[in-house]
């Protein structure tokens, strides 16, 4: 078998900046724990807080390469850890990871590895961790939403969309979701959502009322935040829950506490990359025995938009700002 190399080719952050700062360089193949296998990394998914770390807005946490981002992947196991019990060398997993995924090579908890369905490449496979896990951890988990109720998404065609509307529509439930174009909207439709709504051309909070009868929805899973907040608040239904993920629209806002009390919402939300080794672990599980299966069988698609070459990681950069995509980016080490 081919030794690991002590240096490895990545894609790091040489300044905080621009898409542009984004360059190939040579770095130390990772060490990795006795509880932690070395993937070599064919493909690694593209995620709005890997452009945050890149503009210098958000610290990777402690025990992340400081300077190369990337937070989902999917390779082939070259090494493991003295105490690692399922994974053997030549599996092919995909990974949730803390960083360090735009390299050659990544050093992943065995419990954060998920196997490859035999249906899915490594680009596809790559497309899934970071958002499969964000969804499964707020919307079942911490939103608690079951089969029969109503799940409004906020960027409905982004990677979260994407696999939410999947998730949830697959496991028994009606979802509702906001898309910036009428083609967003209809891309949205056919993956199975029960209504797209432009939210350039119609008021999101006054459809979704008309859409249930002014009951409201059970559950949103808001990326937004901002000026978003109130109209979210008003188109809940009592006992509803808000799960918030991002605040791109700002995190400061003036919201009417006594709709919050009249309607008994609970407002709530998470931040996935810090959480420890167990927590993601216990993800994983769920994701194993819910998800994977549909997966297999296809019911669950990955939805990739592009795959990059790892040497034009700039441009993935700047197409997921554009915001003109509809699915997930990737970028390919193969």
């Amino acid at each position: 078998m081919k030794a690991i190399p002590a240096i490895m080719k990545a894609i790091i952050i040489t300044q905080p900046g621009a898409p542009e700062v984004l360059q190939p360089a040579e770095r130390p193949t990772p060490p990795y724990a006795d509880t932690e296998v070395l993937i070599q990394v064919m493909a690694a998914g593209v995620n709005r807080p890997d452009v945050a770390q890149r503009k210098g807005n958000y610290p990777p946490p402690t025990g992340a390469p400081a300077d190369i981002p990337g937070l989902e992947i999917a390779g082939i196991v070259k090494e493991v850890g003295k105490q690692v019990t399922r994974w053997k060398v030549g599996d092919k997993v995909c990974a949730l990871v803390i960083g360090g995924g735009y390299a050659e090579y990544c050093n992943v908890p065995q419990g954060q590895c998920l196997p490859i369905p035999d249906n899915l490449s490594f680009a596809q496979a790559a497309s899934l961790p970071e958002t499969l896990f964000t969804v499964w951890s707020n919307v079942f988990d911490r939103g608690h939403l079951k089969p029969g109720e109503s799940l409004l998404v906020h960027g409905g065609s982004s990677g979260i969309g994407v696999a939410a509307i999947q998730m949830a529509a697959a496991l028994g439930s009606t979802v509702y979701v906001t898309a910036g174009s009428d083609e967003k909207c209809e891309f949205c439709e056919q993956l199975g959502a029960a209504k797209a709504i432009n939210y350039k051309t119609a008021n999101f909070s006054e459809e979704v009322l008309k859409l249930t009868d002014n009951k409201g929805v059970d559950i949103i899973l808001d990326m937004i935040g901002g000026d978003y907040t109130a109209p979210n608040l008003q188109c809940l239904a009592n006992d509803g829950r808000l799960v918030l993920i991002n605040t791109m629209k700002g995190k400061d806002v003036q919201i009417d506490l006594s709709v919050v009390m009249r309607k008994r919402i609970n407002i709530t939300g998470s931040m996935l990359r810090s959480r420890d080794v167990a927590f993601k672990s216990a993800i994983a599980k769920n994701l194993e025995e819910h998800i994977w299966p549909l997966l297999a069988s296809g019911e669950i698609k990955p939805v990739i938009y592009k795959v990059f070459p790892a040497n034009e990681t700039a441009k993935a950069h700047a197409l997921i700002e554009s915001s003109d995509h509809m699915g997930k980016i990737v970028l390919s080490f193969e």
